[in-house]
């Protein structure tokens, strides 16, 4: 199961859209993952993200610089805890 879920950006209107997609795709799934926002350069940079926003689960960048559909976040999610 994921733990948690990174949204990377410096707090735009996208960074903050990507979040709120995020949250609502935990929400619907029922699932308890943290959420966090990353506003920080640095971190971004050592994340490898170039572009923002960003999302990553568990640290693992899966997007940047597009905001997924709410389904599709959604099921990444799934996905991403059947493969484990």
């Amino acid at each position: 199961m994921i733990e948690s879920i990174q949204v990377y950006g410096p707090g735009c209107a996208n960074c903050q859209k990507l979040y709120k997609l995020a949250q609502d795709a935990v929400d619907e799934i029922g699932a308890d993952i943290r959420i966090e926002k990353v506003k920080d350069l640095n971190s971004m940079l050592a994340a490898g993200v170039m572009r923002t926003p960003a999302l990553a689960f568990d640290g693992k960048v899966v997007v940047q610089g597009k905001i997924p559909t709410p389904a599709t976040i959604k099921n990444w999610i799934l996905d991403h805890d059947e493969k484990k």
